[in-house]
């Protein structure tokens, strides 16, 4: 057989045949280190991340350990009890009421078993809530014993002139600082909440106020009542603006977008019951925001 004419096919230059060996060096070379090389990629060890997983690790058995750990009962004095408190104690509206109605009367209930009687609240729950009570420590060590009587007892003050019960929204800072425990400061503190919410609603109000302590409360519950004005600017929920809903004192930013959203998605409120449905809404003052809203 004749191969002669293949000759034409194989026939290079010098340059070619260079180019030709060069070529066939890189293929073998390639598949040298193809045969030979490790690929594996090595692990290597990361100090820092092995910090943060190590952070994180304690991170994970502190919130463990919160999740599991016993919710801290504090004692109370139940004289103080707001609407909120009673509720999640699981006293009724009534039971509630009545205690209202008894400290409106500046009285105070000095053991379990006058609290049930003044409230009516069962057996059952008094026994589940009675051992939360914390009474005044004079009442504590109060004693028939002449001696003690004489060792705990309650120093006299003269007696102040009596006050005429005032208007809370119409009290001047005179009129404030006549209350016992009531200075310039707290005097313009009130003051200054009064004309950021418009009007107050209720005397509940100054225990939002920092700085009154529970006793000058009951001093001021005792020399002002709240009458709301006729003509106190209330908030349309329906129709107020974003911006709007976010000024009034008792919403944040984020609760008046969520009433916005909330609104658009399913129509307008019909109560403030509606109005509690909506995410971190301050549920335990429904009560009072209501009255500076309409619907």
């Amino acid at each position: 057989m004749n191969f002669k004419f293949l000759n034409k096919y194989f026939h290079f230059t010098k340059q070619q045949r260079i180019g030709i060996f060069m070529l066939f060096v890189l293929i073998i070379g390639l598949q040298l280190v193809y045969l030979f090389a490790d690929f594996n990629i090595s692990e290597t060890s990361n100090v820092e991340k092995e910090q943060w997983l190590a952070l994180q690790s304690e991170i994970d058995q502190e919130k463990l350990s919160l999740t599991s750990a016993k919710p801290v009962v504090y004692l109370f004095n139940p004289n103080f009890i707001s609407d909120y408190k009673g509720y999640k104690l699981g006293m009724s509206v009534e039971e509630i009421d009545r205690l209202m109605a008894f400290r409106k009367e500046n009285k105070y209930v000095n053991s379990a078993e006058e609290f049930q009687k003044v409230t009516g609240i069962s057996d059952s729950l008094l026994n589940k809530i009675s051992p939360l009570f914390k009474f005044p420590d004079w009442k504590q060590y109060k004693s028939n014993s002449p001696v003690e009587k004489k060792e705990f007892a309650v120093k006299s003050f003269p007696k102040k002139e009596k006050l005429p019960i005032l208007d809370i929204n119409q009290a001047t800072q005179e009129d404030l600082m006549k209350i016992y425990g009531i200075g310039e400061g707290l005097s313009s503190r009130i003051l200054k909440q009064k004309e950021i919410l418009g009007a107050f609603v209720s005397m509940e109000q100054m225990k939002d106020i920092w700085g009154l302590s529970p006793e000058v409360i009951n001093e001021l519950s005792s020399h002002f009542k709240v009458q709301i004005p006729s003509n106190m600017k209330k908030i349309n929920v329906n129709e107020a603006s974003l911006k709007e809903l976010a000024q009034f004192s008792y919403f944040k930013y984020g609760l008046a977008r969520e009433i916005v959203k909330y609104r658009s998605m399913n129509g307008n409120f019909n109560n403030i019951e509606d109005l509690a449905k909506i995410k971190d809404f301050p549920v335990e003052k429904a009560k009072i925001i209501s009255l500076y809203l309409e619907f």
